[in-house]
């Protein structure tokens, strides 16, 4: 990895849906001056399917996602990571491991699509309007991170 890319982490409880589609749209947007990752403080065990199918939609390749805990991004042989960013509520109000490098904390506010009822398109509705609002967020911290922001835009 170049000295110069940052690690960004994030988070979820679970790390099946908000987290990992967070990790897609970075690593995507943000190579290669960012790396993405992301962990659960209870990981599921398996990626939500109907966010997979969502990343695929939107043309992401997805066999390499695995729901994990944070414990991987704890220790002294975990890669270092320059940003943790919680995206439920949940995983902000834990108490979250030491993060070596004492990296910055920021915290997104995004309802959780695995709670959405209704039928098969309902539900896909809730995950498509979850990974835009997500993808909102990732452009702007982009923007914020690499100095691009136009304060005149807000």
């Amino acid at each position: 990895m170049q000295s110069d890319c940052r690690s960004v982490l994030f988070l979820c409880t679970g790390n099946s849906c908000r987290s990992i589609m967070a990790e897609a749209l970075l690593a995507r947007h943000g190579r290669p001056q960012f790396k993405a990752f992301s962990a659960g403080s209870r990981p599921v065990g398996t990626p939500h399917a109907m966010a997979l199918q969502v990343l695929r939609e939107e043309g992401f390749e997805v066999d390499h996602f695995r729901s994990k805990s944070w414990d991987e991004f704890s220790g002294d042989s975990a890669p270092r990571i320059d940003f943790v960013i919680t995206v439920c509520n949940n995983a902000r109000e834990e108490t979250c491991p030491v993060w070596p490098g004492h990296p910055l904390l920021s915290h997104w506010d995004i309802e959780d699509p695995a709670t959405a009822a209704g039928s098969i398109e309902e539900v896909r509705t809730v995950f498509q309007a979850t990974f835009r609002e997500l993808e909102a967020r990732v452009e702007g911290f982009l923007a914020t991170a690499l100095g691009t922001e136009d304060p005149g835009a807000r």
